[in-house]
């Protein structure tokens, strides 16, 4: 069984958008904003205050927002780290 990767920190650079640092060492920035632009379920991160306040999972497997064990809105570290990965190849291939 492959091992999920861990988030050690998450850091807000702009509404919207994460600086995500992996306890392997790998950081990344991960832009949300097409994601949270829709759905009802994103309105509490829509609200830059709300954004803000993103925290990491106790064991790394996820960020979230709210409180953990009942979180109003919460992204796996697996996802996140293809997400960061997947961006950064767009930017690196547009510039």
């Amino acid at each position: 069984m492959k091992e999920l990767p861990r988030i050690a920190s998450a850091e807000p650079v702009i509404h919207g958008v994460l600086k995500l640092t992996f306890l392997d060492g790998y950081e990344g920035i991960v832009d949300l904003r097409g994601i949270m632009a829709e759905g009802e379920i994103f309105a509490y991160i829509r609200d830059p205050a709300g954004f803000r306040s993103v925290r990491v999972e106790s064991y790394g497997h996820s960020i979230y927002w709210g409180e953990e064990g009942n979180e109003e809105v919460d992204f796996g570290s697996d996802s996140l780290r293809q997400r960061a990965i997947r961006q950064a190849e767009i930017l690196r291939l547009a510039s």
